[in-house]
């Protein structure tokens, strides 16, 4: 063993500060970015918006400009002023202003109601399964035992309305075991001769059925609630299997009954609710507003792609204050990273827009058929097709096209919903894997109702119509992705 000297050159990838701040931002979706801004605005003395300062883009521009060409007179220069210079110049702010005033200027400032708040930040909020049930049981005569149960059940209640006792799987693997209300009932100290009198006082809030274990017990609960004849409850309690796959001969054999008098049932158990949370969620997907990043626009022949800049605030160096804390010998360091920082993500979200501006013009460019004619006309594209496209590596491009959004004279989509693998049709070029399961969605809305198309038969009218030769099992996939049932559960015999 030695101790020697040795000078070797290698190459390796840094990952700065700065270029993990770029990183994030472009990942950020809108809602992100702007809360992102917010905080570096209140964390950040040097940085300001045009709300803070009340000078327009334009008075900014001009202010930038005119402090380039007048470089501070050397006639005016004091000992202070050089020493702010000279920190100033650490950050190479200067270069900074320059490049800001040679920024194109957004449109003026907006007048009347686009000053005003979003009609989104005025509706109120949708109220969740669980609060709404949290307000029945305060209204309602428990006891503390009897309370602290009720509690237990609504907080295992899944997204549908139904209470979910199965065990979770933990990080190890393993499964934690099964619990059943008499469970539930030990937890909160309540007899158990007691526990399923109150869950059943439970399954009668509103709405109906709520709390259910599966969906015979839902249904079962509706019908008795709202009256409905022993013929209906019988099929609900004894006969689900065969009423799921339709099997109506075996329940009219089974019960010895007429035929129609099933149908006659089966048509009012259709009308119970299956789902007790539907009109529960913590999301309310009616009141969901989505802003685009990007409009694409027609002019003339062309499209013409524009960025969104509404509610991101433009952000620039606050000069005055600059100036004036530069004067601070204690402060020149904090200021100096401070303006540092703002210089970055200046950059960073100028950065972002640019990118995010190319791959949109490169999406544009590559679908030109479908922002012209639809969905049908969507051309297979993956992701290393825009990298080569703009130069840019196929990670990046991922993470621009997440939780970005494209309006477009089609509608509003997400950037990645423009990748789609690639699916052989027969003489023609390649189609989109949306635009086929778009094609299966329209074959099934214009089938026979009462007989329903199946897999195989999906499969041959693909072929023949739209020279699209796929596998049953893919047509299977898709249609599941779409959320549409096997023909067996979309037969309608009323």
């Amino acid at each position: 063993m030695e101790i020697k000297q040795q000078l070797r050159l290698s190459q390796q990838l840094v990952m700065t500060p700065q270029l993990q701040q770029a990183i994030r931002l472009l990942q950020l979706s809108r809602l992100e970015l702007i809360d992102e801004v917010r905080k570096e605005l209140d964390n950040n003395p040097v940085l300001s918006d045009e709300e803070a300062d009340g000078r327009s883009r334009e008075g900014e521009r001009k202010a930038a400009h005119n402090a380039e060409e007048r470089d501070f007179p050397k006639a005016e220069r004091t000992e202070d002023a050089r020493e702010t210079e000279k920190a100033a110049r650490e950050v190479d702010w200067e270069k900074f202003l320059e490049n800001r005033s040679m920024q194109q200027p957004l449109p003026g400032s907006r007048g009347g109601f686009d000053e005003l708040p979003p009609i989104e930040q005025n509706l109120t909020k949708p109220r969740s399964l669980q609060d709404h049930l949290m307000w029945q049981l305060q209204l309602s005569d428990f006891t503390d035992e009897e309370r602290r149960f009720a509690e237990l059940v609504i907080g295992n209640l899944d997204e549908n309305g139904y209470l979910d006792l199965e065990g979770v799987e933990r990080e190890d693997g393993t499964r934690t075991p099964d619990l059943s209300i008499l469970d539930l009932g030990a937890e909160a100290g309540l007899h158990p001769e007691d526990t399923p009198l109150v869950l059943e006082l439970i399954q009668n809030f509103d709405p109906i059925g709520v709390a259910a274990r599966d969906l015979r017990e839902c249904l079962l609960i509706q019908a008795k609630v709202y009256g409905y004849e022993d013929v209906e409850i019988d099929i609900i309690e004894h006969h689900m299997h065969h009423l799921e796959k339709h099997n109506y001969q075996a329940i009219s054999r089974e019960m010895k009954i007429p035929l129609e008098e099933v149908y006659e049932a089966a048509k009012e158990i259709q009308k119970l609710e299956s789902r007790p949370a539907r009109n529960f969620t913590d999301t309310d997907d009616r009141t969901i507003g989505i802003t685009p990043d990007v409009y694409v626009l027609k002019d003339g022949e062309r499209f013409v792609v524009l960025d969104n800049d509404r509610g991101v605030q433009r952000l620039y160096i606050n000069e005055d204050l600059t100036r004036k804390m530069l004067q601070d010998p204690n402060a020149k360091e904090f200021i100096g990273e401070k303006l540092r920082n703002a210089q970055w993500l200046i950059r960073a979200i100028e950065q972002r827009r640019k990118t995010i501006i190319r791959v949109a013009e490169c999406i544009v460019e590559k679908q030109r058929d479908f922002f012209e004619r639809g969905v049908a006309f969507l051309k297979p594209m993956i992701l290393r097709d825009v990298a080569e496209a703009v130069g840019m590596h196929e990670s990046t491009i991922s993470r621009v096209t997440t939780n970005k959004y494209m309006h477009t004279p089609q509608g509003l989509f997400e950037l990645k919903y423009f990748f789609n693998s690639s699916i052989r049709r027969v003489g023609e070029e390649d189609i989109a894997s949306e635009s086929v399961k778009q094609a299966i969605k329209k074959i099934i809305e214009d089938e026979d109702k009462q007989n329903p198309l199946s897999d195989q038969a999906i499969v041959e009218i693909l072929e023949r119509t739209e020279g699209i030769k796929i596998a049953r099992r893919t047509v299977a996939k898709y249609r599941e992705m779409l959320g549409i049932l096997a023909s067996s559960k979309r037969k309608r015999l009323f």
